[in-house]
């Protein structure tokens, strides 16, 4: 069992606490004030009441520390210090919907030592208030459910892989990559799921419930806490090119290292 350290006891207090907020707003969805944000893309008023929970406790916890935030943007910080990447409400649709699987992501990135942008993550949470899940991880700790230590799957057959994927819907995504990928591997698994919470499916993926994952067109917040469970889990995490950078958003390919080996090769000739 790892000791919680500091900054981790600092993200998951920030994340139950706002994690508290949405199970209330969840058990009363038709009373929510929604506004449209863009082509199916909704922003409530639980997600940005949630973001700015996670705002006002991680910056009195963290003076000095800058933002990347879903809502509200990036908030420039001290150049010399790490940032708070976060995503208030992972899977907002499911929310709207009445349906219990999103989550709240929360990441902490380290500015270069070259002063020259952004380096490693070097800490992650992921919080699911219905099931009250906290996924957490550290850089060189391991990552972990609550005080269970995480490891990817041992599987190594594709045959009997169960893969999560994000599907493009009205405005976002390209159909006609996600259908070729598809096409090459969905023949070749047990199973694909979408679920809707891109943190989430990482996170299950470092727990060993999913092999495997690819999604395109995502954001930092959408992965920066997720990239980091799977890779202290023991799995590994690049683009669909094989290039592993700190955080993988675009393009997202995660599994074992041997799943991640042959998806990535499937996917590669499906794309050429």
């Amino acid at each position: 069992m790892a000791a919680l350290s500091g900054l981790i006891r600092v993200m998951e207090r920030a994340a139950r606490r706002a994690g508290g907020r949405l199970r209330r707003d969840f058990g009363e969805i038709e009373h929510l004030q929604v506004s449209r944000k863009g082509p199916a893309d909704f922003v409530s008023k639980a997600d940005r009441m949630a973001e700015r929970a996670l705002y006002d406790d991680l910056l009195q916890a963290r003076p000095g520390w800058g933002f990347v935030l879903e809502e509200a943007g990036t908030i420039e910080g001290d150049a010399d210090k790490p940032r708070w990447i976060i995503d208030p409400l992972d899977g907002t649709s499911n929310f709207l919907h009445g349906i219990p699987h999103f989550a709240i992501s929360i990441a902490v990135q380290e500015p270069r030592l070259d002063g020259k942008g952004w380096g490693d993550v070097i800490a992650a949470v992921v919080y699911q208030p219905i099931t009250d899940e906290t996924f957490w991880a550290e850089k060189t700790r391991g990552a972990w459910l609550h005080d269970g230590r995480l490891r990817v799957s041992s599987r190594n057959r594709m045959s009997e892989a169960l893969i999560a994927t994000g599907m493009p819907f009205q405005g976002h995504g390209d159909f006609a990559e996600w259908a070729r990928i598809y096409g090459a591997i969905g023949p070749e698994v047990a199973g694909i799921r979408r679920y809707g919470a891109a943190s989430l499916d990482l996170a299950w993926l470092a727990a060993g419930r999913f092999d495997g994952f690819w999604e395109s067109g995502l954001n930092d917040w959408d992965t920066a806490a997720g990239c980091l469970l799977v890779r202290e889990a023991g799995g590994f995490v690049t683009d669909y090119r094989g290039r592993s950078e700190p955080i993988h958003a675009k393009q997202v390919l995660a599994g074992n290292d041997r799943l991640h080996s042959k998806m990535h090769k499937l996917l590669a000739n499906s794309l050429k």
